[in-house]
């Protein structure tokens, strides 16, 4: 596979896929491979592949069916590229960013988090609660929650860092796409508990126990988004990270 340095690797990963829909390797209506044997194939992880995937899927080039797998829709010749795209950030890359910054951001709040900070937080929740039971589908008060930990940290550029993560999050048409396919909204419910215990560890100024819960928060949620949007391997077993932050980097450092 050619890696072009000026792009993102699950754009890598598409365009590699585009060529062989180009050439022919599969025509309208085929099923493509697992993800599971192209991730084996191209020598990347499963994750870089689903966001390949989702690329393709906003395309119109490909036809995602749950339970079933993923087949040609369209040929590249057959629809208009879209360079808007090539901006465009892949969601468990973006999940990946978050998991790493946010942990130690909670950690430093756990040290610097004032009562206001805390009330604020509190408030948030019951929010967040409303807005669950409702079933509106709004997710709000889940920004929020995340903004007002990394306000705790007193670091303004912090609290920018965690606002433009959100704001990449909310242009990201790939993002959306992957969201159409998530019918279930109780998952929601555990993301509010995985709040809750995020906020325990504010209160007791407790850094290790803060990045903890911020880590395995964002990782439920990569888990459920990877389990949701899984259409060919119920077994799917890719990973970005260990679920301990302190392992995940230890294991960067070898």
């Amino acid at each position: 596979m050619t890696l072009d340095p000026n792009r993102r690797r699950y754009q890598d990963v598409a365009e590699e896929l585009v060529r062989d829909l180009a050439n022919g390797a599969f025509a309208i209506g085929d099923k493509l491979p697992t993800e599971r044997k192209i991730s084996e194939d191209l020598g990347v992880s499963r994750s870089l592949v689903r966001d390949a995937m989702i690329m393709l899927e906003v395309q119109g080039l490909v036809d995602v069916r749950k339970g079933s797998g993923t087949y040609v829709l369209r040929l590249p010749g057959d629809v208009t590229p879209d360079s808007s795209l090539e901006q465009d950030i892949g969601p468990f890359e973006l999940l990946q960013a978050r998991q790493l910054l946010e942990s130690n951001i909670a950690a430093f709040a756990a040290t610097m988090a004032t009562k206001a900070d805390v009330m604020q937080m509190r408030e948030t929740l019951a929010k967040e609660r409303v807005e669950i039971e409702s079933g509106s589908g709004s997710h709000k008060a889940d920004e929020e929650f995340h903004r007002l930990v990394a306000q705790a940290s007193q670091n303004s550029v912090l609290t920018e860092s965690v606002e433009h993560l959100w704001t990449l999050r909310k242009r990201s048409r790939m993002w959306e796409q992957l969201h159409q396919r998530i019918f279930d909204q109780g998952y929601q419910i555990k993301w509010l508990d995985d709040h809750q215990a995020i906020l325990t560890a504010l209160q007791c100024r407790d850094p290790q126990m803060a990045r903890q819960a911020m880590w395995q928060h964002l990782e439920n949620v990569r888990m459920t988004l990877l389990e949701l949007s899984d259409v060919d391997d119920p077994a799917f077993d890719a990973y970005l990270f260990d679920t301990d932050p302190l392992a995940a980097v230890n294991d960067l450092k070898k």
